[in-house]
């Protein structure tokens, strides 16, 4: 007890311990990445990460193949490296469904949804980075997933998701008037 940090409330009291090792920050660097950084390069070894550096790039290109007909970008006819970015343009020009609309789809059907809107200088932006952990099976049903969305209309897709306590935000008035407690 006399080496915690400080301070200590008891009894709406602060009080200091005798040999405190001082404050904490909340941020403290990187250094958590870090260690998982390199924990995991010696767990597998340069074998590993060459094997698992291969079956990102192998499961970036399948999505790419399996889905640039229906969500094409000026980037989709080139091989990836670990990460593919595909476009709902297409998607928002014949039916009015958006990146945005996709995202909400995806979480419907359970899959955490790709960052979109990123780079900006792909409309409708769908950055999609499979892991090297994501087995055929998993590509498959997003792959599956993407699809179904895109043959949903714009009124289906708005009411998802719909088992989520929280379905569409307002996001320009949450970024405008941010509630900042419970």
């Amino acid at each position: 007890a006399p080496y915690l940090p400080e301070p200590i409330f008891r009894n709406g009291k602060s009080n200091v311990p005798d040999k405190t090792i001082g404050r904490l920050i909340a941020f403290g660097g990187n250094i958590a990445a870090l260690v998982r950084a390199h924990t995991y390069i010696k767990l597998n070894g340069s074998d590993g990460l060459r094997r698992a550096s291969r079956d990102a790039v192998i499961a970036a290109n399948y999505i790419r193949v399996s889905l640039k007909d229906l969500y094409p970008s000026r980037y989709s006819e080139q091989t990836c490296a670990h990460e593919c970015l595909l476009s709902s343009e297409k998607l928002k020009k014949e039916k009015d469904i958006t990146a945005y609309d996709v995202a909400k789809g995806l979480i419907e059907y359970g899959i955490h949804p790709p960052t979109i809107y990123f780079p900006l200088l792909v409309p409708e932006a769908l950055l999609i980075e499979p892991t090297e952990t994501e087995n055929l099976d998993t590509l498959d049903e997003f792959i599956r997933v993407m699809k179904k969305i895109a043959g949903l209309s714009k009124e289906n897709l708005d009411k998802m998701p719909t088992w989520t306590p929280i379905r569409r935000p307002d996001e320009t008035t949450a970024a405008r008037n941010p509630c900042l407690k419970g």
